[in-house]
């Protein structure tokens, strides 16, 4: 059963020049996007920087008005469009969607007591009596592994591995049904990361608890997912379970991503050919697949033609016209 659909989604931002500010264009960030989640799942979104991946994650909690499509989330047992709501009919649906920030430093008052930080989301809600809500907080020490004695202390007292648990906690104050994760590992050190990542997973099984995973490390999204959708200027190129993605890419600019990921043997590294180029111009998309000037397979119609989405098997899809021919390198 899915909790999230999204369908079409779109977030142009538009361009004005001139004294009199006329529309001349329009930056599309996130054009045409299609995804699901089901409980308990976790879905990666993946791509270059500039792809639109936290666009679409501030679109689905709607931190961002979209342009246009629809984001039906599951509540109370049936999926309600929260595209078109206003702030307040969006009130009793937001403790159900709650976010982890990229940066546990600047994601933290500095001013508040880390037990403070993380009752915010109970207080703001009216959730619970004074002694409830430090009862609630005390548990979420326990569930993301800190001590209770933690409570009064300031976030510039901790390192980036347990400021990152505070803001893991202060996520789940409110019981969410949804996670949605913004690199919630990129700023942390590599051992440290390990740790995050298996809380999360930890967590995950213990509560239930569904994940949008955006990053763009491969080795921690091969890790953490089921399903993974690649994303490159706005759009989803190719999508599907996560095993089947890594070991074998049906767009290649997913092969290419992969060629990307860190590997021992320098041997092996010599063969790989990394993305070429720089990512396109979201105001200025080049004509046909977006991905055509910097691909080592493009032909004439890839100028000339957007390729459609595409099944090409139980749960996969990818926008490549030879997707089908084409046998690409995975890892």
């Amino acid at each position: 059963m899915n909790v999230l659909e999204v369908d079409q989604l779109r977030k142009w931002y538009p361009v004005r020049k001139g004294l009199l500010q006329r529309h001349v264009g329009d930056v599309k960030a996130v054009d045409d996007v299609s995804l699901h989640l089901a409980a308990g799942e976790t879905l990666s979104l993946v791509g270059e920087s500039g792809c639109g991946k936290t666009t679409v994650s501030r679109c689905i909690l709607r931190a961002l008005t979209p342009t246009s499509g629809s984001i039906r989330f599951r509540f109370k047992d049936e999926l309600v469009d929260l595209a078109p709501l206003s702030k307040r009919e969006l009130r009793p649906v937001r403790p159900h969607i709650q976010m982890i920030f990229q940066d546990p430093n600047s994601s933290l008052n500095p001013r508040m007591t880390v037990g403070e930080i993380i009752a915010e989301p109970l207080v703001i809600n009216r959730v619970g009596s004074s002694a409830e809500r430090h009862r609630r907080v005390m548990e979420l020490f326990d569930l993301v592994q800190l001590s209770r004695t933690a409570y009064t202390r300031y976030p510039h007292a901790f390192s980036g591995g347990q400021r990152q648990r505070v803001g893991i906690a202060r996520a789940l104050a409110l019981r969410p049904r949804v996670l949605v994760a913004d690199e919630p590992v990129s700023a942390l050190d590599v051992s440290v990361q390990a740790q995050i990542v298996n809380l999360l997973l930890q967590l995950q099984e213990e509560l239930g608890l569904s994940y949008l995973f955006v990053a763009h490390d491969l080795g921690v999204v091969k890790h953490m997912s089921d399903r993974v959708a690649v994303m490159y200027v706005g759009r989803i190129v190719e999508t599907g379970p996560a095993a089947e993605i890594f070991a074998s890419p049906r767009h290649p600019y997913t092969s290419a991503l992969l060629a990307s990921v860190p590997i021992a043997d320098p041997r092996a590294r010599a063969k790989r050919t990394p993305p070429r180029g720089e990512v396109a111009d979201p105001a200025h998309p080049p004509s046909g697949c977006a991905f055509h000037p910097r691909c080592p397979y493009a032909v004439d119609i890839c100028a000339s033609t957007a390729p459609p989405e595409e099944p090409i098997g139980e749960g996969r899809s990818v926008r490549c016209h030879r997707a089908r021919e084409l046998a690409l390198p995975g890892v």
